[in-house]
């Protein structure tokens, strides 16, 4: 069965409801903040331009694709990070109606606001809004050029799950070269335990069996409790 359209006054209120440092709110994305999310992206993080979340610079996407006060039954949600009122961050992630599953496209957060811990909230949210949406699974990607982004999602709890090579293109090195990158892929199942089918080893290549044993034999995962105390 797939998911309704989704209710965006239900998701204002899961974000309204979101801790923060003191001075920051998040916000669903509104049509007059298109233009600056897209001008601040180009220069927060340039290696958007050249792979998979290039569509984040073009305004048309913003119209075509995310959902909008006046644009509801999308499935890409944006939502700004805002500091007063400049845009100090952003998080965008994709519905997949069908599978009851998000996806965490992207987290950015503008350079002068590093260090506050947004990165840490933004990956929390995502949570927050899969569950508030019913899915049943919650998954991103994070860069292996930096840990920041793999600590965040250990930190609250999300699992590895493999690393995928060459799926996504970013700019490497100083000479601005551009090649097919590395990246770790984490997920975090919210359906409850009953929900899950558990796979019968029998029909498993060694190999295959071999993995799945590594990646989730025994390992448990954190009460929602546990995640809200580790961003305290």
């Amino acid at each position: 069965m797939s998911a309704p359209p989704i209710d965006r006054a239900l998701l204002d209120g899961v974000l309204d409801a979101s801790p923060l440092p003191a001075g920051y709110r998040f916000e669903l994305l509104r049509r007059d903040d298109i233009g600056a999310l897209v001008a601040h992206l180009d220069r927060w993080y340039p290696d958007v331009g050249v792979g998979a979340a290039s569509g984040f610079l073009r305004r048309s996407f913003y119209e075509s694709e995310v959902l909008l006060p006046d644009a509801p039954g999308r499935n890409f949600i944006v939502v700004v990070v805002k500091c007063g009122e400049r845009i100090a961050g952003m998080i965008a992630c994709e519905r997949e109606p069908e599978a009851l599953t998000l996806y965490g496209r992207l987290a950015v957060v503008a350079p002068e606001h590093r260090g506050a811990g947004l990165g840490l909230h933004a990956i929390a949210a995502i949570e927050r809004i899969g569950r508030a949406l019913g899915m049943g699974l919650i998954y991103g990607m994070a860069t292996l050029k930096i840990p920041h982004t793999q600590q965040a999602f250990e930190r609250l709890g999300w699992r590895l799950i493999g690393i995928v090579p060459g799926y996504d293109r970013e700019i490497v090195g100083a000479g601005g070269t551009v090649r097919r990158i590395y990246e770790a892929v984490y997920a975090k199942v919210l359906a409850a335990c009953h929900e899950l089918q558990h796979p019968d080893p029998r029909q498993m290549t060694p190999r295959t069996r071999q993995l799945f044993e590594l990646l989730f034999a025994g390992a448990g995962q954190p009460t929602e409790q546990a995640a809200e105390e580790s961003l305290s």
